[in-house]
């Protein structure tokens, strides 16, 4: 049984959101601001967050910077504010998803389970043949779930992975903001921008100059793709 955590300063949301999770026989924690929230993550095996942004004592991105530091564990932003830079920040500070307010329950139910899915298939615990990719200084480990830069280790959250691992095992083979959203999150393109947000990410991560990548490029008005 998969353990997820919701954080609301509004009871009445994560007492909603608990019916929800368990009706899907998903085990629930609930916090009221980011303190708690940590004090749970340290204490129980979380398998997903559901956090607000706007919080007393420590607020929602504050509280996912430092569960960053520590963990991959799968993020889901809950927020009221529905503008796009608003979506960028939450993801740029470690959110793999956002959900706004009010939200479908539907909606809610399907982000949670595709991202679990995805934590899952990433986990190293899971069984996978050994297999490893390398162009130029960037190498790929499969059986592992790593990522190198010119021999050394960086860190890399599910997402990033699958999307770096897509694009690496088909390189030069241009993708659209659509086709990577739709293989990596194995639904619709629901918000394709996210797309946008993790390539930047990972070319924070792998390239010398992520303002002149030399292997993650951009087709401007197709997609993105790996050079080889």
């Amino acid at each position: 049984m998969y353990n997820i955590l919701v954080v609301d300063d509004e009871k009445e949301i994560t007492d909603a959101i608990e019916i929800y999770l368990k009706n899907q026989n998903y085990n629930v924690f609930k916090a009221y601001d980011g303190r708690e929230a940590l004090e749970i993550f340290d204490k129980e095996e979380i398998h997903l967050i559901l956090i607000d942004i706007m919080m007393p004592r420590l607020d929602g991105t504050s509280a996912t910077i430092k569960i960053r530091e520590k963990s991959t564990v799968p993020i889901i932003f809950l927020s009221a504010k529905s503008e796009d830079v608003d979506k960028i920040w939450g993801l740029n500070v470690g959110a793999d998803d956002y959900i706004t307010k009010p939200f479908n329950p539907m909606e809610l139910l399907a982000r949670v389970n595709s991202n679990l899915r995805r934590y899952t298939i990433f986990s190293p615990n899971n069984e996978t043949k050994d297999s490893v990719l390398k162009i130029g200084g960037i190498e790929l480990r499969d059986d592992s779930k790593e990522v190198f830069v010119d021999g050394e280790a960086v860190k890399i959250t599910p997402i990033e992975y699958k999307i770096l691992y897509l694009l690496m095992s088909n390189p030069n083979r241009v993708f659209s903001i659509d086709d990577i959203y739709e293989k990596v999150w194995k639904e619709p393109a629901y918000n394709p921008d996210t797309v946008t947000v993790h390539i930047r990410r990972i070319r924070e991560k792998i390239e010398i100059n992520p303002k002149e990548p030399k292997y993650l490029k951009v087709v401007w008005g197709i997609g993105y793709k790996f050079e080889k």
